[in-house]
């Protein structure tokens, strides 16, 4: 064997054994799940969990194309406002869906949640948001400064969009102060934490992360992903 040739086997086996290597750690990697942060526990939260849990609430098709991820409080003036966008735009895609986690930052935001989810047991999450939002004014924090006007406690509000949306207001009640409402609650706002959410309303479009809220922005991340 010329010296030449040998040579060239040896070439050619290194770059068989660097395809081999290259293969591997690709397999590796694909196989590793994408960590965002470490939690408290010292364990590590895989991000497409921290996106979506199996209980989250969602609106449209479970095998949607594109994943909706809205993180909010249900007391945030600025989630209320633009509900009725973000509605707007999910209606007009159907191979979207809308999937909700909460970030409690106000004083009233984990009753309001926990009246939520005890709504959604009896099939009116949906509309039990719409009443939160547009009742908001009535029982969400008062900024500012001077007295504040005297109102009804949050709860007893509730009960009454409850009784108006025929739901049965002792189960819901009763329901509202589980304590597996508030954990869930917990849960998202940890959650929250580890995905880097400051504020609400904080959106991720299968993952990307809304940078410039507005239905622009919104919806021509979602029309980005259609296209994929």
């Amino acid at each position: 064997m010329t010296k030449e040739i040998r040579n060239l086997v040896i070439v050619g086996a290194l770059v068989i054994v660097a395809g081999i290597i290259g293969a591997y750690l690709y397999r590796q990697t694909a196989a590793t799940p994408v960590v965002v942060s470490n939690n408290s526990n010292g364990t590590s939260t895989p991000a497409a969990e921290a996106l979506v849990r199996p209980d989250s609430p969602t609106l449209g098709p479970a095998d949607a194309k594109v994943t909706v991820v809205e993180f909010l409080d249900p007391e945030c003036e600025s989630c209320a406002a633009f509900a009725p966008t973000v509605k707007r735009v999910m209606s007009q895609y159907e191979d979207a869906r809308l999937v909700i986690r909460y970030m409690p930052f106000h004083k009233n935001s984990r009753l309001a949640a926990s009246y939520l989810e005890a709504a959604g047991e009896q099939g009116k999450y949906w509309e039990m948001m719409d009443k939160m939002f547009a009742g908001q004014s009535q029982w969400g924090e008062i900024h500012g400064g001077g007295p504040q006007p005297e109102r009804p406690a949050p709860q007893v509000l509730f009960d009454k969009w409850a009784a108006e949306l025929g739901l049965d207001v002792e189960q819901l009640k009763a329901s509202a102060a589980d304590r597996k409402h508030l954990d869930k609650v917990e849960r998202d706002f940890a959650d929250g934490r580890s995905l880097g959410v400051k504020g609400t309303p904080t959106f991720f479009v299968n993952g990307r992360r809304l940078s410039n809220l507005g239905e622009a922005g919104l919806r021509t991340m979602i029309v980005d992903e259609m296209k994929k």
